[in-house]
Order: structure tokens, then sequence, then C-alpha cells
């Protein structure tokens, strides 16, 4: 398993070893040890999601309060989508910095986000499924959202595409908007959690 760090401090790409035959395909998509050699601990596992989308579909930009916030480990069983990580942490040396990565059928990486990070994809096919490892579980008192089509996180999205958009999603403010309310994590507090768990 290859591992690359992101351009968002704490988020990797995982990209696993395929051995295939004459009978399809096998491979090892989550491996702890390649993970805790990584982000430094091991991550509490607390709940498992699976998304599935239309093409088009435009989910995020989505993140929790911290503490304890929500870790996640996604790959892309089915289909394919560009998976973006956002550095929604005030106060972070790469605050507002986003990355992409293609998270697909055929090449079946993965990507992890630490807590505070912000995460969001776009489908590009039909029936692109997510499968998600979170850390906590769902808690809606403690979600929140920025709208993934705000100019200035700059996300790569393609023109001329009409996305297909949640309500919450579309009204969500911009990373500015939620600076300035109060409602993003801090840089400090996701530091400080993420050193008490090694």
């Amino acid at each position: 398993m290859q591992v690359r760090e992101l351009q968002v401090p704490g988020a990797f790409e995982f990209t696993p070893v395929q051995h295939g035959d004459d009978r399809g395909l096998f491979l090892e998509w989550f491996k702890v040890e390649k993970l805790v050699e990584a982000i430094g601990h091991p991550m509490t596992l607390a709940q498992a999601n699976l998304s599935v989308s239309k093409a088009g579909t435009l989910r995020g930009v989505h993140f929790a309060d911290v503490p304890p916030g929500q870790a996640k480990y996604v790959s892309c069983p089915r289909g394919a989508v560009i998976d973006f990580v956002v550095d929604v942490r005030v106060g972070s040396p790469t605050f507002g910095v986003t990355d992409a990565v293609r998270l697909d059928s055929e090449h079946r990486r993965a990507v992890y986000l630490p807590e505070g990070v912000g995460h969001a994809f776009l489908a590009l096919e039909d029936d692109s499924t997510l499968a998600y490892l979170c850390s906590t579980g769902y808690a809606p008192g403690r979600e929140h959202g920025i709208t993934p089509v705000d100019p200035k996180l700059g996300l790569a999205l393609p023109d001329g595409v009409d996305f297909l958009m949640s309500e919450k999603d579309t009204a969500a403010p911009t990373l500015e908007q939620a600076a300035e309310s109060g409602l993003l994590p801090t840089w400090d507090a996701c530091r400080q959690y993420i050193a008490s768990l090694s």
C-alpha cells in the first residue's frame, strides 16, 4: 500500500496493491498499521456509512465540532468521485487550502481525513458509492457545512454542470461567513484533541 500526505496536513491518500488473475482480484483496502504509521495513533471505528449518488451530485463541505470531531477513511468501491479535502481549521497554516483525489473502482484509493477537516465530493458516474469508516457516530447538533460552490474555496469543479445538491448544502455559509460566526474548529483545538489520541 502506498501512502501520500495531501496538501492539508493530517490528511492522507492510500493506494492499495491489487492482485488480479482470471478469477478477478483481491486487495487490502484498509490496513490499521499503515494508518497508524501515517497519522500517529489508532482510529476508533464507531460507525460505517455508505453513500450512493447520481452523476453530478455534489455533497459537502461537511465537518464536525472538535472535540471530538469525526475522522473519516473514505473509499469508492463502485463508480467514481472527485473527493475534496478542505482545511477549515482556523489558525492552521493551510487554512482554506483544498486538495482533490479521484476515488474510483479502478485504482481503489482511499482518503483519510482527520478531525476538524472538511470533506466534500462530486459523483462522476451514476450509482457512485462511497464507503466511510468513521471515528465517531453521527451527531446532528455537532455537524456543520460550508457551501462547496464558495468561489474563495476554489474547489476544482467542472464547468457547465448543474450540480445536484441538498437544500442544506445549498444554504450553507461560505468559508468566510462560517469563520466570522465562530462555526469552524480551531487548529489548536484539533491538535490538542489529536495529541490526546496518541
